[in-house]
């Protein structure tokens, strides 16, 4: 099993980043164990590789920070989990696609817990679920909600960035971007799904689920 880090409070984005890297440096030169990083970011936006300037719609509301990872723009701030996943990439079999699916796997797994059933969709990155209590899109189909977002980078096959978990942000800091770039969709959190769930039942879930999808 990696090592497990939960770090209280609200963690500014520009070291986590750095950190991150200094963590994934070390797994690939064997000085430092995997990592699981837990920890909540004040309110802010961060711009994948493939962000558009389009979709950020509020760009003074917070600050925006070049994430270098996979994927759009995306929200972090508080009552929002963030793990961070530092994950030799390489021992684990060299399969990207693997691997990102597995990173689905662990956020149903966990949300599974609190009995919300988490889909994947294709075309749409991260986690959904279904809002049978919203009205019905304009086709008829229910309308999804996303609850997770996944988002990573490997550096010389080692994982950093990772997921997060809707637990009970302020869902109207997502206003200000257009989340993953999907227009036609809303986004939710465990709280607003009717839950009392906090960040640490949200946290023992995480490390529950992690070995049943990861292994260790």
């Amino acid at each position: 099993m990696p090592d497990w880090i939960i770090t209280p409070g609200l963690t500014p984005y520009a070291p986590a980043l750095a950190r991150m890297e200094e963590i994934a440096t070390g797994i690939r030169a064997g000085t430092h164990a995997e990592t699981i990083w837990l920890l909540e970011h004040p309110p802010l936006y961060t711009a994948g590789t493939s962000a558009r300037a389009e979709d950020l719609i509020l760009p003074d509301r917070f600050p925006v920070h070049e994430a270098r990872r996979g994927g759009q723009y995306t929200y972090h701030g508080p009552g929002q989990r963030v793990a961070y996943v530092m994950l030799d990439v390489a021992a684990r079999g060299r399969d990207v696609r693997r691997f990102v699916h597995d990173m689905e796997s662990w956020a149903i797994a966990a949300l599974a817990e609190f009995n919300v059933t988490g889909l994947v969709r294709e075309g749409r990155v991260g986690v959904w679920v279904e809002r049978p209590d919203k009205p019905r899109g304009p086709d008829g189909a229910l309308r999804e909600d996303k609850v997770a977002a996944i988002g990573i980078r490997l550096r010389r096959w080692v994982s950093y960035h990772g997921l997060s978990i809707n637990v009970e942000p302020d869902l109207s800091h997502f206003d200000g971007i257009v989340p993953c770039g999907i227009r036609d969709h809303g986004v939710t959190s465990l709280v607003d799904l009717g839950l009392p769930v906090t960040l640490d039942d949200v946290d023992v879930a995480l490390r529950r689920s992690f070995a049943t999808v990861f292994g260790g």
